[in-house]
């Protein structure tokens, strides 16, 4: 079995690592190439917008149905030779004003998303245009607010620190979890000989976060019962619709594109069930919101804050994370299997259990959890608008974009940048090890590099560092429990589908 997985889009199968056309494209396409950014050339943003109305629909089609996500960009790169580009982004007229933007393709030009003294981040979390707030209780949440705005401040301030007062409560709650969803797994396995991996780590997700904001109340003892995470997915799925394909056969495809972009679903088709969802944390999270009201946040406002950091950004994004993280390990087969057995039970072991502490002497664990969030980011897109004229530099040019222009970065193309990581479509479970730690600044999947922390001031994911602590509870779980995996998966819209077949109990302890 190869222990280097090469990441294919629509196809991906273990073989032996070929040129990638990103690779191709990033590493060659650029004639010169300056030895220091303040001495790169300034070029004018090649690219075109086409036609009012038209250019955006044509763009959007060769997005969604003609080119494919990573071609439509590997395209525009290799015609424009730049990896900085104008082009528009879904989902386009009507739903989008402004579809216009200036692609940042690599990972020299991303990193300007994250200054917030140069770029603005108001109403810009789902790109060119913001679902209607009424899905938030007629409240812009902390997600779409700008740095500059006060409450930005107040808001990410109270998660922080209410992330850092139930810090003690993350390793026995999540693992609590992960007993009952790998109970339930074995369950499955022994009733069907398999097992719906994505569904039973979706409820784990949701019940996790609900028993950490709610006193560790189980949500099927409240209003919920075992509906949370089938109405958080209903409440996304009618936001971020028009960002999405279904991947219905060819001949629907304009059917598909004329239903879910020409108008957005309104809020009222999930009034109901978002309802229930506030009520339930309201109900439930009375310490947390007491929190928030000793802060001077409205206690109104703080719940549904509460309730999209829960279901949006929470839920939302370890939902697909775990998906990402067993089919990259499952892929790299036996011999990565052992060896993280092997870490995993050898420091639990000399820990007494698994604690903080030893979690963080596991290096290949920590370096596997990197490598998953390197290649596979679970929000592929960032934007953010200019606050200044300013200039963008590629690892090539100069670029100058002018106040109030739209910049969107494609993460996968800047993670994956040859020019910053050997081997970049190639899954690479040590790379992070030892000196590898240096390229960790590299890592930018939770709205900020991997060496930054998340602050008032910021964007970054306020629970950054909670999500890589779950992954790496994950696997250490995972290889306790059992020697290998077998699975199944199936590429689809929103990350791998995966059905387990079949899970090798453990067959020592250290």
């Amino acid at each position: 079995m190869l222990h280097r997985i090469t990441n294919q889009t629509h196809n991906l199968v273990p073989r032996t690592p070929n040129p990638s056309l990103l690779h191709l494209i990033l590493s060659s396409s650029m004639a010169t190439s300056s030895s220091h950014s303040d001495h790169l050339p300034l070029k004018p943003i090649p690219g075109t917008y086409g036609l009012p109305f038209f250019g955006p629909i044509i763009d959007r089609h060769d997005y969604f149905y003609h080119e494919g996500r990573d071609n439509f960009f590997a395209s525009r790169i290799r015609r424009y030779n730049s990896t900085v580009i104008r082009t528009n982004m879904p989902p386009g007229p009507f739903i989008s004003s402004d579809p216009r933007v200036v692609a940042l393709l690599d990972g020299a030009s991303f990193p300007i998303l994250f200054d917030n003294d140069r770029v603005q981040k108001l109403n810009v979390l789902d790109g060119t245009f913001m679902p209607s707030t009424k899905f938030t209780g007629s409240f812009r949440v902390c997600a779409y607010l700008d740095t500059a705005e006060p409450n930005h401040t107040l808001i990410k301030r109270f998660f922080l620190q209410a992330l850092a007062r139930r810090k003690d409560a993350f390793v026995p709650l999540f693992r609590n979890c992960l007993q009952e969803s790998f109970a339930e797994i074995e369950d499955q396995l022994s009733k069907n000989a398999k097992a719906d991996f994505n569904a039973v780590f979706s409820d784990a997700s949701f019940n996790f976060i609900f028993r950490l904001f709610c006193d560790n109340k189980d949500p099927s003892q409240t209003n919920l019962g075992s509906k949370g995470p089938k109405l958080v997915d209903t409440w996304l799925l009618l936001q971020l619709a028009p960002l999405a394909t279904l991947g219905l056969p060819k001949i629907f495809n304009y059917i598909e594109d004329f239903f879910i972009r020409t108008l957005p679903f309104p809020a009222c088709l999930t009034k109901s069930g978002y309802n229930t969802l506030y009520d339930a944390f309201k109900t439930h999270a009375t310490t947390l919101l007491d929190e928030a009201q000793s802060l001077g946040l409205d206690p109104n406002e703080a719940c549904h804050n509460v309730v999209f950091a829960a279901g949006f950004n929470a839920y939302g994004g370890l939902k697909n994370q775990f998906p990402f993280l067993l089919k990259w390990v499952g892929l790299a087969g036996d011999k990565l299997h052992a060896d993280l057995a092997r870490e995993v039970r050898r420091v639990v072991n000399a820990a007494g259990g698994v604690t903080l502490n030893a979690l963080e002497n596991m290096p290949l664990v920590k370096s596997v959890v990197y490598e998953v969030l390197r290649i596979d980011p679970a929000v592929p897109y960032q934007y953010a608008r200019a606050r200044e004229d300013l200039v963008v530099r590629s690892h090539d040019a100069s670029f100058e974009v002018k106040k109030g222009e739209m910049l969107f970065g494609y993460q996968p193309f800047a993670t994956k940048d040859p020019r910053i990581f050997d081997d970049a479509e190639v899954f690479v479970a040590r790379r992070f090890v030892g000196e590898g730690e240096r390229l960790l600044k590299h890592v930018l999947w939770s709205n900020g590099k991997e060496t930054d922390e998340p602050s008032e001031s910021n964007k970054q994911c306020a629970g950054k560092n909670l999500v890589v602590l779950l992954c790496r509870l994950f696997l250490v779980d995972l290889f306790l429990r059992y020697d290998t995996f077998e699975f199944d998966f199936k590429q689809g819209g929103f990350g791998p589908s995966i059905t387990i077949k079949s899970l090798t109990k453990a067959s020592t302890l250290f």
